[in-house]
């Protein structure tokens, strides 16, 4: 297995289950996981949930949910549910941001990791 995988895998992420969902394709996964690193919907959820905007937030909150569960990042979605499930009751005030100021510190790490496995 791949050097980004293994570290994924090692950090608790569901690897198994995201090769079979890519087909075993480590490289479409890696590439994916690139572009997921970089995607706006993080930002945008930021900027949503500053103007509690529940349905913006909700939507940029859920695709990224889809892609962690996707790409088997399960701590990284572990973090998002506690965003995610107060906005689909439609709550949506201060009490969801130290939940996301948890998420970007995470996906740090995450970005940092692949940095270090060359991608």
């Amino acid at each position: 297995m791949d050097a980004l995988l293994d570290m994924l895998q090692g950090m608790g992420c569901d690897i198994d289950g995201a090769m079979a969902r890519f087909l075993h394709k480590e490289d479409l996964y890696r590439r994916c996981y690139k572009k997921f690193l970089d995607d706006r919907s993080f930002v945008a959820l930021g900027e949503a949930l500053q103007a509690k905007n529940s349905d913006e937030a909700f939507r940029h909150a859920h695709i990224l949910q889809g892609m962690m569960a996707n790409m088997g990042l399960t701590p990284l979605l572990s973090i998002l549910l506690q965003i995610v499930e107060p906005l689909r009751r439609g709550c949506c005030d201060d009490s969801l941001l130290p939940a996301y100021v948890q998420l970007l510190t995470e996906l740090k790490k995450y970005k940092i990791l692949a940095k270090r496995a060359g991608d």
